[in-house]
């Protein structure tokens, strides 16, 4: 059976992993010493930003270039 999981990657970064994708939220991953795993750890399908401040933004744009996720935001 499928299931959804919540998986806390450290300070403002989360991983949700459902059946239809992996949404990554904040990954504030490089340079944060309570993150559990590094930006090449991650293949997410959409990354979800709450904000643009360096610790939530993060590793956004590396790894949206390299896995094709689509970015979904603040307008500023």
């Amino acid at each position: 059976m499928p299931h959804e999981q919540l998986t806390y990657l450290g300070h403002s970064a989360f991983l949700i992993t459902t059946p239809a994708a992996e949404i990554l939220i904040d990954p504030f991953l490089s340079g944060n010493p309570s993150a559990a795993v590094g930006p090449d750890d991650v293949d997410p399908d959409y990354i979800l930003v709450t904000h643009g401040h360096a610790d939530h933004l993060g590793d956004t744009i590396p790894i949206a270039k390299r896995t094709g996720a689509t970015v979904v935001g603040p307008p500023n």
